[in-house]
Formats: structure tokens, C-alpha cells, sequence
């Protein structure tokens, strides 16, 4: 971990402002005795973002008041749609959340009725089968924080599902075969 930062946050602010506003960052770096590249590391990545938005905000106002005004209004109105939709899917993604929450504590709790010593008793199975529905439930509740979640980052939806195993379970007969023993194939018939 790098040293403390001899500025104090209203002296980066000062920077990131008037890098903001044009200046250099050599010459920036020289007034305040720290490195270029310090205020790259801190303000580099940040700075770029805030011109790209504020380039793509001032396209976009500039292509609002292209508009005739009855398609301004509807731009407007469709925006305020698409707003409320990412509010409504937000609350969505925060209710499923709880939901998937909550059913996976109930699953969890239902593992305690399955039976240790017995676990594919009749009471076990029932169990184990309420704590499979109840876990897909969840699973089920919490797709929709998850996709958001999902769309915020650079992932292709590919890129997380599992890959598919193929699991075979083999039976031996102990009493058949010693592993100890060098093995004697005998031909059929």
C-alpha cells in the first residue's frame, strides 16, 4: 500500500475541478508537489468519465432541441417511462432479494429435520424435498436483482453459466473383487 497523501480531499477537489476545466496535469502536479502521476491514479480514470457524460448530455440536448416540440414532449414522456420502469424493476430486484432471502433461511432451517442417521427416511425425504422447492423459489426470487446486477457489469450472460458435468456412479461388489489382489481376467464362455 502507497503512502498517505500529503493533499487534503478540498486539494483534490481543487484539482479534479480544474483538471475538469482544461488545465495540464504536469502543471497541476508542479503548483501542488506531487507526482503526474498521482493525479493520473487519483482523478485519471473519473475525470474521463465525467467529460465523456457530460459530451453525451450535451449530444443529447442538442439532438431534444432538434426536435419539433410535439416530439420533444414525447422524448420527454418516454423518458420519464423508461425512468420509472428502471425504479419499478429496482424495487423489484430489492423485494425479490428480501423474498430470496428469507426462503433460503426457511430452507435452511428445514435441514434440521432431516434425519442424520436416516436421511432418506420417509420424514427426511419430505424434508429434503421442501428444502429443494424452497431453494428454487429463492433461486427464482433473486434472478431479477441478479440480472441487474449483472447489466451494471461486463459480463456476457455466457460467461457465468456452468459448464455441464457428466457424473457416473459406479457399483462394486466388494466381495467380488479385491483391489489387493492382482486382477485375473477369465474369457467368457
Amino acid at each position: 500500500m502507497g503512502r498517505k497523501s500529503s493533499l487534503t480531499e478540498k486539494q483534490w477537489s481543487e484539482i479534479e475541478r480544474r483538471l475538469l476545466a482544461g488545465e495540464k496535469g504536469r502543471a497541476l502536479a508542479r503548483e501542488f508537489d506531487i507526482s503526474e502521476a498521482a493525479i493520473r491514479k487519483r482523478c485519471g480514470a473519473q475525470t474521463k468519465q465525467v467529460k465523456d457524460v457530460a459530451n453525451q448530455l450535451v449530444a443529447a440536448e442538442t439532438a431534444f432541441r432538434a426536435l419539433p416540440i410535439s416530439a420533444q414532449i414525447q422524448a420527454r414522456t418516454l423518458a420519464d417511462e423508461l425512468k420509472e420502469i428502471s425504479m419499478h424493476l429496482a424495487g423489484a430486484a430489492r423485494f425479490g432479494a428480501a423474498t430470496a432471502h428469507r426462503l433460503s433461511g426457511i430452507a435452511h432451517a428445514k435441514v434440521a429435520e432431516i434425519d442424520d442417521a436416516k436421511p432418506m427416511d420417509d420424514e427426511s425425504r419430505v424434508a429434503l424435498s421442501d428444502i429443494g422447492a424452497l431453494t428454487r423459489l429463492a433461486n427464482g426470487a433473486a434472478e431479477i436483482g441478479l440480472d441487474l446486477i449483472k447489466a451494471t457489469k461486463d459480463i456476457k450472460p455466457e460467461d457465468d453459466k456452468p459448464t455441464p458435468v457428466q457424473i457416473v456412479i459406479g457399483v462394486k461388489d466388494a466381495a467380488r473383487h479385491d483391489d489387493t489382489q492382482p486382477r485375473t481376467e477369465h474369457p467368457a464362455g
